[in-house]
């Protein structure tokens, strides 16, 4: 009973954060349509479109090869594996084991070589540009991510997430200057990973600015959505992992009742709520940086990831 309890929440969770992405990217859209005057589209429009793409049909470039063709459901899956390890509603369940931060970097990484293979795989301008920013930004925002890690996991004793969830759910953690810094390496990491403004702006196609979307001009139907739909699932990876480590409060554990789970997922809800309103509220009050800026902008991120690592060495030992 025990064991289909554990499996049934961990599908669960799976099933939530597929369902929610879509609506993640669709709320950021409206707010920060609503902040600049405009109507916006709906919130379901991720899902209209996420369908539209699946009834098209698939056009290939002459050139493009097998690998082209299976890139997005590896991205897809490797992405979905990722975005269902980090503790969302509850905590301790049936995959917790597996929930390594070091996993899950590794997870992101090999989908993000997958993508820059893609882009680079038909041979034509664009692609190639946008890999080779793509692994630009990837080069500097991986290292970024792991002092992070390591930082949390020096104060919490563990890179697995539920472990470090628990503990920052504490009183033992209290308040700590190095995780402020972890938090704000954090944050910027998760803007350049994620594509969003001041990195980079999806929702543009100038050949001057294009990162991602660079790599993904070549790809169309029902490929083009499980492309779209990794990047929400990314981008929710990202929130969910801040909620996680940094606000962790309101988890149901694993042997809680029924409605102390659903509790656990409307609280995840309103959590993705505020921290999506941020991010549009950010991205509106900011204007993206040029291409040559962004290894700065990621280079303030690993600064403050090496000093929250080394001021909780430097603390540790006295």
């Amino acid at each position: 009973m025990n064991a289909l309890r554990d499996i049934l929440s961990q599908g669960a969770q799976m099933l939530l954060v597929l369902g929610l992405a879509p609506l993640l990217t669709g709320f950021v859209r409206k707010v920060k349509a609503r902040l600049l005057r405009r109507r916006g589209p709906p919130l379901l429009q991720p899902y209209r479109d996420l369908i539209r793409l699946m009834r098209k049909d698939v056009v290939l470039a002459d050139n493009a090869s097998w690998l082209f063709r299976v890139i997005p459901y590896l991205m897809f899956a490797g992405t979905w594996v990722a975005v269902s390890l980090v503790p969302t509603f509850g905590n301790g369940l049936l995959f917790s084991w597996t929930a390594d931060l070091i996993a899950i970097i590794a997870l992101l990484g090999s989908a993000r070589f997958f993508q820059a293979l893609a882009g680079m795989d038909v041979g034509t301008a664009f692609g190639g540009i946008g890999s080779s920013r793509e692994v630009m930004i990837a080069s500097l925002a991986e290292p970024a991510m792991l002092i992070t890690v390591f930082s949390v996991a020096m104060i919490a004793g563990s890179t697995q997430l539920a472990y470090v969830a628990e503990f920052m759910g504490s009183d033992a953690v209290g308040l700590r200057v190095s995780l402020g810094m972890a938090f704000v390496a954090l944050t910027i990491v998760a803007l350049a990973e994620n594509a969003r403004i001041p990195v980079d702006n999806p929702a543009t196609h100038l050949e001057l600015t294009m990162v991602h979307e660079a790599m993904v001009l070549e790809y169309s139907g029902r490929h083009l959505a499980l492309i779209d739909l990794s990047s929400q699932l990314k981008l929710l990876l990202y929130v969910s992992l801040i909620a996680c480590v940094f606000l962790p409060w309101g988890m149901a554990s694993a042997d809680a009742s029924v409605a102390r789970m659903v509790f656990g997922a409307l609280l995840y809800v309103g959590k993705l709520t505020v921290l999506g309103f941020l991010l549009a509220v950010f991205e509106t009050a900011i204007a993206k940086m040029r291409v040559f800026r962004i290894p700065e902008f990621l280079g303030a991120a690993l600064m403050l990831a090496l000093l929250a690592t080394l001021l909780r060495f430097v603390s540790g030992s006295l």
